[in-house]
């Protein structure tokens, strides 16, 4: 497990309009590792400790998703939709005419980045759970 370590403290005041970042988490690295995160940070024009931040907070950590990711899965869920609305009846042997895949396009349109919201939501409520649920697995094996 990583170890966090509070540099200093400083209170809470801000510093360039955002929280102070007053903690430090370090990793071992191979050479090779280290000069392929320089390399990374380079072509992204940042520096590698700027890098490593951006993509430690990427959403597996902290539930930030960017714009592209959340359209990207909105398209997705989108086409699951469709499919689901489309397959059954065709399964079963029965025609879809026109205007019934008009009314099933618009739905989707209407519905789809909603639904996708909320299977974020789920995923996000189920992933806090199974995190408390581990921190008190902890707190057990710790007491016993």
């Amino acid at each position: 497990m990583a170890e966090i370590h509070t540099i200093e403290e400083r209170g809470l005041k801000k510093l360039h309009g955002r929280d102070r970042r007053s903690l430090n988490l370090s990793t071992k690295l191979t050479a090779n590792e280290a000069n392929a995160i320089e390399a990374a940070a380079s072509r992204a024009g940042k520096t590698p400790s700027e890098w490593a931040r951006e993509v430690l907070l990427r959403s597996d950590v902290v539930d930030r998703h960017t714009e592209m990711e959340k359209h990207i899965f909105t398209e997705l869920v989108g086409i699951q939709m469709l499919l689901m609305g489309t397959l059954e009846p065709l399964l079963r042997g029965d025609k879809m005419v026109q205007d019934q895949i008009t009314i099933l396009f618009r739905q989707v349109q209407a519905t789809k980045a909603a639904k996708a919201q909320e299977l974020l939501e789920k995923r996000a409520k189920q992933r806090a759970e199974d995190a408390l649920h581990a921190t008190e697995r902890h707190s057990q094996i710790a007491r016993e």
